[in-house]
């Protein structure tokens, strides 16, 4: 995670610190019940992406196809408040944007969990990003080569972002 999110989410005083205390909303936890699957090469929600071209449609890879396919809005699933300026530009407090951070990893560890319980585990990352203006998550199967996160997390400089990566046991 980048030194943005570490600080806001107080990591050092523990795990509890970075979950939310009521624990994800209604809205998150049926999507983790609808749960995730294999299609080929690629991990979906199950029943997701059925109007998506077949991957990796206009995307470079594999990955990119299911960052798009696997990607929402936390705002739109979490409540928190967003303002929309006369320009029509939402805001999201900094508060608020760690409500939506809070709930994008504890969604990851359950995503990390529905990955270890396929058939045929596999390596996944997820990857929850907050700014003033949106809250994401998305998640796409680990390639070599095929990265979709600079290296240096620091270096989205008006982002808190954190990555959670699952591996397959050995």
């Amino acid at each position: 995670m980048n030194d943005a999110a570490a600080s806001g989410l107080d990591v050092l005083s523990g795990l509890a610190s970075m979950m939310p205390p009521d624990g994800i909303t209604p809205a998150l936890q049926s999507m983790i019940a609808n749960g995730i699957e294999l299609r080929g090469e690629v991990v979906v929600w199950t029943d997701g992406a059925q109007w998506a071209q077949p991957p990796p449609g206009n995307f470079p890879d594999m990955t990119g196809w299911e960052c798009f396919v696997n990607s929402f809005h936390l705002e739109d699933l979490v409540p928190v408040d967003v303002v929309v300026s006369d320009d029509g530009q939402p805001w999201i407090s900094d508060s608020d944007q760690l409500v939506l951070l809070r709930h994008g990893v504890a969604f990851a560890l359950e995503v990390c969990r529905l990955v270890a319980a396929l058939d045929q585990p596999i390596a996944v990352r997820c990857v929850v990003a907050t700014n003033r203006t949106n809250g994401t998550f998305r998640f796409h199967r680990t390639r070599a080569g095929q990265g979709w996160v600079l290296p240096d997390l620091n270096s989205y400089q008006l982002e808190k972002v954190v990555v959670v990566d699952v591996e397959p046991p050995s």
